[in-house]
């Protein structure tokens, strides 16, 4: 049995994004109601809080101060699809800190894989704004952490049914960092195209895998069985990162994908016998509750049993 980690707190319900909104509180409620009888398994790990200068490890300076205005402010709409409230800041920063707390934990042997579930997600969240429900780049500011902590070379799996265009535009130039992205093509937000590979030093360290609608378990099996092992073995990472959105699922409401839940599980199952380094799982989207919280519990089964 493995040592996993399990990172939730209330505080994530606090983000408010208004009535009918896919990114509701009700995520949360439904995976930790699915995950319940996995949770005597699990180290149950509290988050900290994310400072400003951590969060500007991969926005721009000003940006956490503008956020935390607009929210202690009442909130506003800050994209057509992103709302912040008057507890946005202090979630979004406890999700951030999530991922700083999940790799000191790894670092100091506590856990060898963690899964958090957070929100806000983060995973479309560029430099200098928010975008698509995301405010603070989660993965990207673990990402940039873990290189602080020693983990020299991270490979960001991403298999949300949405592009990670904050995630790709972060690392784009760089050779520290591989991304990888499976998505919906041409879908929200319109990046992901196959051509691009990254840029200067990071040219070849961006991959790519654009999708068509309709796209279902076998088409995703071949790509994380045979094209996602080559590139983690060729990149040879210290760590490894997953922006887990499960909005790819046949049931999800937002996208036009065909993936089944065991279909995730063999994703998740891939990912995990790609390597033998650690990994830190980070919720993005999926947003019909049932197939949510079902496919989080066969992640961390599987994570805890591969």
């Amino acid at each position: 049995m493995r040592k996993v980690g399990y990172i939730y707190d209330p505080i994530y319900l606090k983000h408010d994004t208004g009535k009918g909104h896919p990114e509701s509180p009700e995520r949360l409620i439904s995976i930790e109601k699915h995950v319940e009888p996995l949770k005597s398994e699990l180290i149950h790990i509290k988050p900290r809080k994310a400072t400003a200068s951590e969060i500007a490890m991969v926005h721009d300076t000003y940006y956490p101060q503008e956020i935390m205005d607009l929210c202690s402010a009442g909130g506003t709409y800050l994209d057509p699809d992103t709302r912040c409230s008057i507890f946005t800041y202090e979630a979004a920063s406890y999700a951030a800190g999530a991922g700083l707390e999940a790799i000191d934990r790894i670092k100091k042997g506590e856990v060898e894989r963690v899964f958090a579930a957070v929100r806000p997600p983060g995973h479309h969240a560029e430099p200098a704004h928010a975008m698509g429900f995301c405010i603070f780049n989660n993965i990207a500011i673990a990402a940039r952490y873990a290189q602080k902590q020693g983990y020299e070379k991270v490979f960001i799996v991403d298999f949300d049914a949405h592009h990670g265009n904050g995630t790709q535009r972060i690392f784009y130039e760089d050779d520290t960092v591989f991304y990888f992205s499976t998505h919906e093509y041409p879908f929200y937000p319109g990046t992901g195209s196959a051509d691009e590979r990254g840029k200067g030093k990071g040219k070849g360290f961006t991959y790519n895998v654009p999708l068509h609608a309709g796209t279902g378990d076998k088409t995703y099996e071949k790509v994380y069985s045979e094209k996602l092992p080559e590139l983690i073995s060729n990149f040879n990472p210290d760590i490894v990162l997953v922006s887990a959105g499960y909005d790819l699922h046949i049931d999800d409401p937002l996208t036009h994908l065909m993936v089944t839940t065991q279909g995730i599980g063999k994703i998740v199952e891939n990912i995990l016998t790609s390597t033998d380094k650690p990994y830190l799982f980070m919720l993005e989207g999926g947003y019909n509750l049932e197939a949510l919280g079902e496919s989080v519990y066969l992640t961390i089964e599987k994570m805890l049993s591969i």
